[in-house]
């Protein structure tokens, strides 16, 4: 197996930068969010993409880190997440580690496992296809 952490590197100006329209709803989901296994682990703002139907297919959110005790992760759906603010120190079961700054994309397949760690804060989006089918 390869390995599981893949670090997309893209200048802004490279990103596509077609307007889409928006929905919010705060705080609407009924989606739980994933178990966090220690206290310096925070999810906010879970979201589903129907408010009325939490099996559709993608969630979204944030998730922050507090530096103390590694969260280790393992991902039952196919994530991405882009570091906003603070710092993240990475790491996958093959050994892989980074240290992820703001701006910085990550893809973990359904199955990783992952650590993260923090030498003071790290803040990230992240959103998720859960489509069980999906390999």
């Amino acid at each position: 197996m390869g390995s599981i952490l893949s670090k997309v590197n893209k200048k802004k100006s490279e990103m596509a930068t077609t307007p889409v329209a928006m929905t919010y709803y705060a705080k609407a989901s009924s989606v739980k969010p994933p178990l966090i296994a220690n206290d310096n682990a925070f999810l906010g703002d879970v979201s589903s993409s129907d408010k009325l139907d939490p099996e559709k297919p993608i969630s979204a959110g944030f998730y922050r880190l507090e530096k103390g005790t590694p969260l280790v992760y393992a991902y039952h759906y196919h994530e991405m997440k882009i570091i906003i603010e603070g710092s993240f120190d990475i790491s996958d079961e093959a050994g892989n580690k980074v240290h992820a700054v703001p701006g910085d994309v990550f893809y973990f397949p359904k199955g990783s496992k992952i650590t993260f760690t923090t030498e003071d804060y790290g803040l990230a989006f992240y959103t998720g296809q859960r489509k069980a089918d999906d390999a």
